[in-house]
């Protein structure tokens, strides 16, 4: 007799948080609650971690005392959804006893290099649906950052992409500029 599946076991960001903190997990998985799915992120290659690296150095110079650069750092965006941003730009506050929530994140950046397509679709429509202000793409492959603004709905109403020479600036530090070339020297 075969077994009908009738649907598949979705899990809440407490539940996640509490198997994370059991040591359900390997230390070494890099994983990520999204929409209730327990998600294994990419490997991340050397150029993927330059690119995180020259990006956190120009923001926490930039942004200094004024707000939190989180670093592949769980940011809990929905009660079913925990994913792990590459970079976040977080409001001033101590984020030791409880992850970071939609109203403390002013900026998401995700550096996609295998997980493209991924970040500029279901990611957008996780960060948008949260209401995270200001979500940038930025492509290791192609050399360029999107710059979403404005979240509607599972979207935004703003976007450009930058490349080469251009500068792109967080919304909430119009004056930390971070030039498109220099993210990928």
């Amino acid at each position: 007799m075969a077994v009908q599946v009738e649907r598949a076991r979705r899990f809440t960001a407490d539940e996640f948080e509490r198997m994370v903190a059991a040591a359900i997990f390997r230390s070494d998985e890099r994983l990520e609650l999204i929409r209730g799915e327990i998600v294994e992120m990419s490997p991340i290659s050397h150029r993927h971690s330059a690119c995180v690296a020259n990006l956190t150095k120009r923001l926490v110079t930039g942004v200094g005392d004024r707000a939190v650069v989180w670093i592949q750092g769980p940011a809990r965006l929905a009660a079913d959804s925990v994913p792990e941003p590459d970079l976040a730009l977080l409001r001033p506050r101590s984020y030791v006893t409880c992850a970071p929530r939609p109203g403390d994140t002013l900026l998401v950046i995700e550096v996609a290099e295998t997980s493209l397509r991924y970040d500029r679709t279901d990611k957008l429509r996780l960060y948008a649906g949260a209401g995270v202000p200001e979500y940038w793409v930025v492509s290791v492959g192609d050399g360029w950052i999107e710059v979403y603004r404005s979240p509607q709905g599972d979207g935004y109403r703003e976007h450009r992409r930058a490349e080469g020479g251009e500068s792109v600036a967080p919304l909430a530090f119009p004056d930390v500029a971070v030039t498109v070339a220099d993210v990928f020297a």
